[in-house]
């Protein structure tokens, strides 16, 4: 006979997994082709195939699942990058560790669109933005020291490490949109390597 503190099965634990991960996926899609602004709750569970219920009982808003995906694909992307630093060389060159750090970010066309517009959701709402700010920089304080270490490995020392951090933001999201306009442009993902590679220079020396 189960008793209050006895633990829940392991299977319902899965299962509960198993339906926030096809409510994050829905949103994905509904977001995406929807826009965030114009999506529903009604409308991410009619993907999914759950009731509204089921929502409820995961995410308290359209915003906290939001927050949830973001953090879901920060990690795939912190996962990313580490795996493309671990098996390097010993003489890593600079440009070769920015190609590596790149290809391991690749442009969403989908997400860019779903960040963009709940981004200017969140900035009519201080706490959502604040919340977004934090997040954005826990992110950035867990990527400075893989790329400070991988900086290491090439021969170079970060001089201002929040500057470069804010730098390396700023030159993601702006380059971003470039390479999403002209998405078969080689020229244009060349060039985004390229700045990179100047910034990171500027922000750190020759130990």
């Amino acid at each position: 006979m189960q008793t209050a503190e006895t633990p829940q099965p392991k299977r319902v634990t899965k299962r509960r997994a198993e339906t926030r991960q096809r409510l994050l996926d829905a949103a994905g899609a509904v977001f995406a082709d929807e826009g965030f602004g114009r999506s529903t709750v009604e409308q991410v569970c009619e993907r999914a195939g759950y009731t509204r219920g089921a929502f409820y009982s995961n995410f308290t808003s359209l915003d906290e699942l939001f927050l949830a995906m973001w953090e879901q694909r920060s990690a795939t992307m912190l996962d990313g990058i580490r795996t493309a630093l671990a098996d390097r060389p010993s003489a890593l060159t600079l440009e070769a560790a920015v190609e590596r750090v790149l290809a391991a970010i690749p442009v969403d066309d989908a997400w860019y669109r779903i960040t963009a517009e709940f981004t200017a959701h969140a900035l009519r709402n201080p706490a959502l933005t604040r919340v977004m700010a934090a997040r954005e920089d826990a992110i950035l304080g867990t990527i400075l020291p893989i790329v400070e270490d991988a900086l290491t490995a090439a021969g170079r020392h970060v001089t201002d490490r929040e500057a470069l951090g804010r730098a390396l933001v700023a030159i993601h999201d702006g380059t971003s949109v470039q390479v999403l306009m002209e998405p078969g442009n080689e020229a244009v993902r060349q060039a985004r390597q390229r700045l990179f590679v100047t910034v990171v220079s500027s922000y750190s020396s020759s130990i």
